[in-house]
């Protein structure tokens, strides 16, 4: 009985292999397809285990973020002038800008004006708070270029810059305003390029962060992007030196939770740049 078992048996593998002979490149495609499909699907399944998710969300991130209970709008610029030209210019902007923050007739105010020291050289920053929002700001260029003495400031200022930029702000709910603040200081603006999509995670973590952050009054703003670069976040810091802003950065490591805070925000950030900067006499931020 045995012996017919295994007669049978090498019957039918001899009848597979005179098939597979005879069919064998059908057989092979057919299983390398299907062999194929598997790998999508398993590949397809795998990926999709580091896709990121994204919560729908019912408003936007301006909204969310954004303090309610005014309607401010800030501008920044950023001004590289011609190395043999700063002074000048600077001399220009302390007779020019503080005309435009005292007059009642423009709703603006000149927040803060500084040359930078470390990082850029040569280099002009101006911040502007727009009470009303963007009605405020239209209502502002709208009659500085119908006023003489500004067409001939940006005249004149045109042929002492290289190049100037600027962006629209608007201020995280849970910073301070910046208001006025004696000096001497130095001021550091932290400017962040955020991945696209990672704006809430920001002021979530921050929300909480900006309590280690307050210990020696440096908090001084911080501003994410509307127009201009976009999913650009800045802080503004205060101190009374460099060595000043060395032991209160250190501090904060020994708050607990201020490491976590790090550690879940660097992967937001596609770019970063610190600089350090000097106010004007003229600058309402000493």
């Amino acid at each position: 009985m045995a012996t017919r078992v295994l007669q049978s048996v090498g019957n039918g593998l001899n009848q597979a292999r005179n098939r597979v002979l005879m069919n064998g490149p059908i057989i092979v495609a057919t299983r390398g397809l299907s062999a194929s499909n598997n790998r999508n699907r398993e590949d397809s399944w795998f990926k999709s285990l580091f896709v990121r998710k994204v919560d729908p969300r019912k408003d936007a991130h301006s909204h969310l973020l954004a303090k309610k209970e005014d309607n401010n709008l800030y501008k920044i610029q950023f001004h590289n002038v011609k190395p043999e030209c700063l002074d000048a210019y600077n001399k220009l902007c302390e007779d020019v800008l503080p005309s435009i923050h005292a007059d009642p007739e423009y709703p603006c105010e000149l927040v803060g004006t500084w040359n930078t020291w470390y990082g850029e050289q040569d280099q002009a920053v101006h911040l502007w708070r727009y009470r009303g929002g963007y009605p405020a700001l239209t209502n502002v260029m709208s009659k500085l270029r119908q006023t003489r003495f500004f067409m001939d400031y940006r005249k004149e200022r045109g042929k002492m810059l290289l190049s100037r930029r600027n962006q629209l702000l608007l201020e995280f709910s849970f910073w301070n305003e910046p208001v006025p603040r004696n000096g001497p200081n130095i001021y550091e603006l932290r400017s962040y390029q955020l991945r696209p999509g990672t704006m809430i995670e920001w002021g979530n973590y921050w929300a909480r962060a900006i309590g280690y952050r307050q210990q020696n009054e440096e908090a001084v703003g911080g501003f994410f992007s509307q127009i201009g670069s976009l999913y650009m976040v800045h802080h503004l810091w205060a101190y009374k030196d460099l060595q000043s802003r060395e032991d209160t950065r250190n501090a904060a490591w020994q708050h607990e939770g201020w490491d976590e805070v790090v550690y879940y925000t660097v992967p937001l950030i596609q770019h970063m740049e610190s600089r350090i900067m000097i106010p004007l006499k003229t600058s309402p931020l000493k």
